[in-house]
């Protein structure tokens, strides 16, 4: 059953809470400082019934000002010449299970990738013992009905399996007969339910490649957006396909040596032109999720035009970076160490997004892939 709790919005216009914590004193390029306590209850398990009724914390990135909200405000809080930028990314049934043809023994994966030519699979995988080159790895279909073999091929440098399937299909074929959607394991230990499917893709979902849901659309539902563009707003949709590295978090102290992951991301002509004029006539471009940020800040030029563009990003946005191609973004509540908790505070500012996050808590809003979410403007 889905969440349905709604509480009374506080009156907007209330200033910044001042935070337990004194963050001034912190070095933004340490990660240290995107660290925070959240209580386990603030961690969304369930959507909203209805994915506008989510909260919606909207901050004044210049005067501090928030305003509690909800999504469904949207309408009212836009301008008719803005746009917003959306991934239309579709989140793939990656996650598999299975066993060890010779032994047995249990097996768990995540398909990351695979090359169109030659067939070969990029995997997480979790077994007892070390797979060999060579082994095979029964998958089973939901009713655990052996189904494919998966060859094991080789071993990547950062220790994934490369494996080949035993069978004439498409990977998406495959994965949509034994994948199930791969939920970020804070939600129930990553649970596996039908429900899920649904609620885990956004309703502009289009190309298959993604292992995680871009959240910040999981808010948007079909006649919201109708409502948005009657109003005169525009909508770009952009691609970048969400990888594994989104769940991990920073492993370094210093922001500078952190390597970021790579996703493959590409914004068609049509885009960039709905972009470039929303600039000729004086509206604003609003990102809608940290991904659609990378996105269209990895193809921006230095002067913030944007032209049609493929390619791989690994675009890691820290505190200092010269923002180009988004005015304004509607994101979640992200975890505390991560690559998108550095991006929103390098748009807002570190000391006032963790100052927000604080007000966040105190005022019960849910957190994470299925909680609520801020616009910062």
């Amino acid at each position: 059953m889905k969440h349905d709790s709604r509480p009374s919005p506080l009156a907007p216009g209330r200033q910044l809470a001042a935070s337990s914590v004194s963050f001034a004193m912190m070095n933004e390029h340490n990660i240290a400082s995107y660290d925070y306590d959240l209580p386990r209850e603030r961690i969304a398990q369930e959507p909203v019934a209805v994915r506008s009724d989510a909260r919606l914390m909207v901050l004044d990135r210049y005067s501090g000002t928030i305003q509690h909200r909800y999504i469904r405000d949207l309408p009212e809080l836009l301008h008719a010449d803005d746009t917003l930028i959306l991934n239309n990314s579709r989140v793939v049934p990656a996650r598999l299970l299975g066993y060890r043809t010779r032994t047995r023994g249990r097996w768990q994966g995540l398909y990351l990738r695979s090359d169109a030519n030659t067939g070969v699979w990029e995997v997480l995988s979790k077994t007892r013992g070390r797979l060999e080159i060579g082994e095979t790895i029964t998958l089973q279909d939901r009713n655990t009905r052996d189904g494919v073999l998966l060859e094991v091929m080789a071993r990547t440098d950062n220790g994934n399996l490369l494996v080949k399937p035993q069978a004439d299909a498409a990977a998406g074929e495959l994965l949509r007969q034994f994948g199930w959607i791969p939920l970020p394991p804070y939600i129930r230990d990553g649970r596996m339910v039908d429900a899920d499917v649904q609620s885990y893709q956004t309703v502009y979902a289009a190309h298959d490649g993604s292992v995680a849901a871009p959240t910040a659309g999981l808010h948007f539902t079909k006649p919201l957006l109708k409502q948005l563009t009657e109003k005169g707003l525009h909508l770009a949709e952009v691609t970048l396909h969400v990888g594994i590295g989104t769940f991990r978090p920073i492993a370094v102290e210093d922001l500078n040596q952190h390597v970021m992951h790579t996703e493959w991301g590409s914004i068609d002509a049509a885009a960039a032109q709905t972009l470039n004029d929303t600039v000729s006539r004086g509206g604003r471009r609003i990102a809608v999720g940290t991904t659609s940020v990378r996105t269209v800040e990895s193809a921006a030029q230095d002067d913030g035009t944007l032209q049609a563009w493929t390619g791989m990003c690994d675009l890691f946005i820290q505190p200092g970076y010269r923002f180009k191609a988004i005015d304004g973004l509607l994101t979640n509540f992200h975890l505390p160490r991560s690559s998108l908790l550095v991006l929103v505070s390098a748009f807002a500012g570190r000391e006032r997004i963790m100052q927000a996050y604080d007000e966040a808590i105190q005022n019960e809003y849910r957190f994470f892939s299925y909680g609520d979410a801020m616009l910062i403007i």
